[in-house]
């Protein structure tokens, strides 16, 4: 009878969590040669909660770490010395990180200090500039560095790799393990029996007789002067298309709830809501006629719904998306997010181009690819 493989599936955050969740679901398929584990590190509390219910997962380790005004340093050092004794408890042959958190960047070293092979998922994404993302970009590369493993989501993120000399041995090309998420996700919140308050209180509070445009916001180097200007595109298009509905789920954050909450407050079609669960955010990305955001998961996961995506970010570590045509970046300009919403909401021709784009990200069977490669060492 051959050895189980012993996995430690590492994440802290609610993007993590979408994205890691059916590679957990799918070693759970196979017990007789994968013994895997979940550590949460809570680097997100609540949010990550929500999708730990949605899809059905409880975590074996939980380093509850989110604190009040928790800084970088504190957390980079919480995450290292909390896994520390579950490394040595459980001794996994494989830790699997994803992406570019500090709970990726922080679980990646540890691990590495450890002796366990480092299995990256979404790795090799890059901007090729540390501060933009911040610290996203830095996270990812330093993963980069110590991971033994790399499961690119596309030939450009692989490229990318080859580029800083990573073996093409330890190269796999999977798609996206969102898409993966999303199907399941679609599927479930679909069934007629699936019950959902937040998505009750959506469908009885908006007019989907209306073209719906989501917003969302809260990247770090947005903040600021950033966020004013997109403040100031969102209230000139509610103004100039009171037609449309904008929902906006408001991050949490101080620095973007104040400037969203004093410059927009009062528009009758501009709708200021919570942050939404994962399930209902998809349930209003597929009801929605296009997106605005300065997310990266929402860039890949929204083509797979048929949806444009305006991003606003400068630059973007999914090139893949905006060379197939499915998102568009727009920065911060004010004057460029107003423009190129207004055209989506009155070209038809150019709303199909974008909307009927192949989408670059995968097909929703990564995480079987991911499980066949590390069956094989």
């Amino acid at each position: 009878m051959s050895v189980k493989k012993k996995n430690l599936i590492v994440f802290g955050t609610r993007p993590e969590a979408i994205k890691m969740a059916p590679l957990v679901k799918e070693f759970q398929k196979h017990p007789q040669k994968f013994n895997t584990k979940v550590c949460i590190t809570a680097q997100h509390r609540e949010m990550l909660d929500q999708v730990l219910s949605f899809f059905e997962i409880e975590a074996d380790y939980d380093l509850d770490l989110m604190k009040p005004n928790q800084n970088l340093y504190s957390l980079t050092t919480d995450i290292i010395t909390g896994l520390k004794p579950i490394l040595e408890d459980f001794e996994p042959d494989f830790v699997y990180v994803h992406g570019d958190t500090t709970t990726t960047m922080s679980a990646s070293l540890a691990a590495f200090y450890s002796g366990a092979k480092i299995c990256h998922i979404e790795a090799g994404l890059r901007t090729f500039n540390m501060k933009s993302p911040f610290p996203e970009e830095m996270n990812r590369c330093v993963t980069g560095v110590v991971s033994n493993i790399h499961f690119s989501p596309t030939e450009t993120s692989k490229k990318n790799l080859l580029t800083e000399n990573k073996s093409p041995d330890s190269i796999l090309v999977t798609g996206n393990t969102v898409i993966d998420a999303l199907k399941f996700s679609v599927k479930k919140v679909s069934q007629r029996n699936y019950v959902d308050d937040e998505i009750a209180e959506l469908q009885s509070t908006l007019d989907f007789e209306k073209k719906i445009i989501l917003v969302t916001g809260h990247r770090r180097e947005n903040h600021g002067a950033g966020f004013i200007a997109i403040c100031k595109a969102l209230k000139k298009i509610a103004l100039n298309n009171p037609e449309v509905t904008i929902v906006y789920p408001v991050h949490l954050n101080p620095n973007v709830q104040k400037p969203v909450y004093e410059l927009l407050q009062g528009l009758d079609n501009l709708k200021l809501i919570a942050p939404l669960s994962y399930p209902s955010f998809v349930w209003l990305m597929n009801a929605s006629y296009l997106i605005i955001t300065d997310s990266g998961g929402v860039q890949e996961e929204a083509p797979s719904l048929g949806k444009p995506v305006l991003v606003m970010r400068n630059t973007t570590e999914r090139p893949e998306a905006v060379a197939s045509g499915t998102v568009l970046l727009v920065g911060t300009d004010s004057e460029k997010i107003i423009k190129e919403t207004e055209k989506l909401l009155s070209d038809k021709k150019h709303y199909g181009e974008m909307s009927e784009r192949h989408n670059p990200y995968g097909d929703g069977f990564a995480c079987s690819r991911i499980i066949e490669f590390i069956d094989t060492l």
